[in-house]
């Protein structure tokens, strides 16, 4: 078994959610299309009426002087779509799981039900993810953090500390990784980012 795939399905249950300290609770809209929901929302000891409103982020087509450059972006659409799947199935899971542990109490508890979701995860994904290129296993970390806004490093050290972080840090290293990598839609990863977007909306 290739290192890299047991960090990475360790991943799909240690993963953590980052949540906002926010009074704003989803409402469902019975007048959808027709008129827009003004909800109360306390801020700073301030409470004010808001409306949601979908963020809309306009990319420039891109542009691709050598068949080169195009092939690598074919490559790169392929790779995402393999991996964008998993990083979902992380947050997904990872809400799931600390809803679970905000009930538990006992640490010895605890301990028994991640080991119990690491059975189940192994066994869901341990195949899928066995077959990832390292390049792929690198697209994942990356998707991970845009997915819980923590590196990899980070949840895997808030889960298991920091002996074991840098541990799989090591590991990671080895195959030219880094877990403490973050996502950066506005720099390095703008075209990653770029994808999701057309991904997401169905045009890709």
């Amino acid at each position: 078994m290739k290192l890299i795939t047991v960090i990475l399905v360790f991943f799909i249950y240690v993963a953590d959610s980052a949540g906002q300290a926010d009074s704003l609770k989803q409402r469902a809209d019975t007048l959808q299309g027709k008129s827009y929901l003004l909800q109360k929302v306390k801020r700073d000891g301030v409470t004010l009426p808001e409306v949601e409103i979908k963020e809309v982020t306009v990319h420039a087509h891109p542009q691709f002087p050598k068949k080169s450059d195009f092939r690598k972006y074919e490559r790169l659409v392929y790779n995402l779509k393999k991996v964008y799947p998993y990083a979902l199935i992380v947050r997904t899971r990872l809400s799931k799981v600390n809803e679970e542990l905000s009930n538990i109490k006992s640490d010895r508890e605890r301990k028994d039900y991640l080991k119990k979701v690491e059975k189940e995860v192994f066994a869901d994904y341990e195949g899928d993810i066995r077959d990832m290129t390292i390049t792929q296993g690198r697209l994942l970390i990356k998707l991970i953090d845009r997915e819980t806004q923590n590196t990899s490093y980070a949840l895997i050290k808030d889960y298991r500390g920091k002996l074991a972080a840098a541990f799989w840090q090591g590991i990671a290293r080895i195959f030219g990784s880094n877990l403490k990598e973050e996502y950066d839609p506005y720099g390095e990863d703008f075209l990653i980012e770029t994808i999701i977007l057309e991904i997401d909306a169905g045009r890709l």
